[in-house]
């Protein structure tokens, strides 16, 4: 007889194997709910004054404990001693330009322009893609100390893939 391929085991598979990949393919997104998960997240942890400066720290020791040679990119601003005037001062103008682009996540045509802006100073300061990796890495461990349960992994990593790939030369 006939054979009814609709509910074969084979068919039965492939829909479910499509069914995950659609569901996988959706949580990897940065889409709007992520963005404002994101924005919220990255609002509470940042927060103001020493707030700031103590995220900043946590962030930068994380920053070079996985990759010390990145130190180096920092000799201008005194990388050597992360409690210096100098350094905190540029640890709050990184995190400043990094507010600006979380802030922008559900602008999408001012996002680009950050972005751009951004990856135009990484260019000038021959800054390699590796250290968007340490970065991230980095605020993956300080964020969800900072937050507790309430810190959303996925959102994070697939909103924070969107903004290095945007600033990497």
């Amino acid at each position: 007889g006939i054979v009814d391929c609709r509910s074969s085991p084979e068919v039965t598979m492939l829909r479910l194997v499509l069914g995950c990949m659609l569901v996988a393919m959706v949580a990897a997104d940065c889409g709007p709910l992520q963005r404002i998960k994101v924005k919220n997240q990255w609002a509470e942890a940042y927060g103001t004054g020493q707030q700031r400066e103590n995220l900043g720290q946590a962030i930068w020791r994380g920053i070079f404990t996985i990759a010390p040679e990145s130190r180096d990119l920092f000799d201008r601003v005194g990388g050597d001693d992360t409690l210096s005037a100098a350094f905190q001062a540029h640890s709050l103008r990184v995190l400043g330009g990094f507010d600006m682009v979380i802030s922008l996540l559900d602008d999408e045509s001012a996002f680009e322009a950050q972005l751009a802006h951004l990856r135009g100073q990484h260019i000038e300061r021959n800054i390699p893609g590796n250290y968007f990796e340490a970065f991230g890495n980095a605020l993956m461990q300080v964020i969800p100390a900072a937050l507790g349960r309430c810190f959303d992994q996925d959102a994070w990593n697939s909103c924070y893939d969107v903004i290095s790939s945007g600033i990497k030369a």
